[in-house]
């Protein structure tokens, strides 16, 4: 074995799915209190912030490394330490005209966002933002997705951050870069591996061979999970949010308390996660309402990401997830019919371990060439079987700080792809829910119908749950 950090397959699909109009980075806009990054002279102290990120980067080590990618496209790319790392290019310092509006702030974070990030240095950014009314400061950032998954994103946040006000300056930490490999040496060492690899295999089938009964059930619980993806709701109906999207994009937000998620699934039954999701069929019931579109017994087909991260892979990098598919009810059946519709689906799939088969088709994408890779991403930006990305990350339930100041909301943004022109990114974040609401700019011109409505929908489902109890 070579001592190469290579990326996972899932990880380097993310770059072959990558296109100018389509950025495959994750994304945020925090808003923190603003007194604690401003010093006696009311400067922002934007060297302490880049200390700060600098002390931090040893826990992260790929947050300072950069792609290096094998000749010939004959593997996938490793990560090789940035030898010119500079922490003043990935931690930047702009501001907003006086008192800057939650509006102005909005412009800011789809202008950055819509950027590709450099191949040439590691994959983030983060950008600190001053000028916000109230005296708030804001955190742009925007990490690959070769780079993290959703989860793996919380986790790097949380280092970054702190438990308490309480914060003492730090100097920034030495680093000496690695030298990477030659090229040549690059390719003699993917070469070697790709030729042990039928090895490995060869291996794996004979372990398989001595526990049979092992292996029958394995194959059993694999065919019985991917059932539940080839059905007849398996291709998605095609609908107004299924449009090729462009370069340009925007930003709605909403706000729910845990409590009244929680107050909705007491009353009303379900997990948290179909309660959230009934509040984003009752968004979607509002926009298509709006377009005056058919829906008629109309169900869109969801992908719902879900973490296969295990309690000792928290704080690693790269993708350990895998997908469930729920069918939304937007046609007009009231507000808990449709929670119970999807209660009941989601009930099924878990016992049925729907998301274990998905996982284990993904991780045979270990076994692809590159090349082919490359083709299957294509692929994927005209995929039929999804309407729609809904992510619901949960994150931690008690204050956070930077540099002293608390950390107020954080809302999360996901990648669109060719044919989907809005997305739903979640966070949640100490007691409430954050919707990250990312659409194409021409295509979704009426995000914020789409963003009311979820709101509503919450309200008019804690209403029932409030007569009913």
């Amino acid at each position: 074995m070579n001592p190469y950090d290579r990326l996972a397959s899932l990880d380097a699909s993310f770059l072959h799915l990558e296109r100018p109009e389509y950025p495959m980075h994750v994304g945020a806009v925090s808003v923190f209190e603003g007194a604690p990054f401003f010093d006696a002279d009311g400067r922002f102290r934007i060297d302490e912030v880049r200390d700060l990120v600098m002390s931090r980067l040893p826990l992260m080590p790929r947050f300072r490394r950069r792609l290096m990618h094998v000749p010939y496209e004959q593997g996938r790319p490793i990560w090789i330490d940035d030898e010119d790392f500079d922490i003043a290019y990935h931690v930047r310092h702009t501001a907003l005209p006086r008192p800057g509006s939650w509006e102005q702030l909005v412009t800011l974070t789809t202008r950055v966002q819509e950027g590709l990030l450099d191949r040439d240095r590691p994959l983030w950014e983060i950008w600190c933002v001053e000028g916000l009314e109230g005296g708030k400061v804001a955190l742009i950032q925007k990490t690959h997705h070769a780079l993290i998954d959703g989860v793996s994103g919380v986790d790097v946040a949380t280092l970054l951050l702190d438990m308490s006000p309480e914060y003492t300056p730090v100097g920034a930490s030495g680093f000496a870069p690695a030298p990477a490999p030659s090229a040549s040496q690059l390719l003699l060492d993917t070469l070697r591996d790709r030729l042990t690899q039928p090895a490995e295999i060869a291996r794996s089938v004979r372990s398989m061979l001595r526990g049979p009964r092992r292996a029958l059930e394995r194959a059993q619980e694999l065919a019985q999970s991917i059932s539940t993806m080839v059905t007849r709701h398996a291709i998605a109906p095609r609908t107004s949010i299924n449009v090729r999207s462009g370069r340009h994009r925007r930003l709605a937000v909403v706000r729910v308390p845990l409590s009244e998620v929680k107050e909705i699934r007491a009353g009303l039954g379900g997990t948290v996660n179909d309660v959230v999701l009934a509040g984003v069929s009752g968004g979607l019931r509002r926009l298509f309402a709006h377009r005056a579109d058919d829906t008629e017994d109309l169900q869109l087909r969801v992908l719902c990401p879900v973490s296969v991260r295990s309690e000792d892979e928290r704080g690693s990098l790269g993708n350990k997830v895998s997908a469930m598919f729920v069918n939304l009810p937007v046609d007009n059946r009231p507000a808990i019919e449709r929670l119970h519709a999807i209660s009941v689906q989601t009930a099924d799939l878990k016992e049925r371990r729907q998301a274990v088969g998905a996982e284990m088709l993904l991780g045979m994408t270990d076994y692809v060439a590159p090349t082919l890779m490359s083709l299957a991403a294509r692929v994927v930006h005209r995929q039929p079987f999804f309407n729609l990305v809904v992510t619901n990350v949960p994150g931690p339930q008690h204050p956070l700080y930077m540099m002293g100041a608390r950390l107020v909301e954080a809302f999360p943004i996901v990648p669109l792809t060719q044919n989907l022109s809005v997305v739903v990114g979640i966070l949640s974040y100490d007691g409430t829910l954050h919707f990250g609401v990312w659409g194409d700019r021409d295509a979704c011109a009426d995000i914020e119908i789409f963003a009311s409505g979820i709101d509503d929908a919450f309200t008019e489902l804690r209403k029932v749950a409030q007569e009913r109890g």
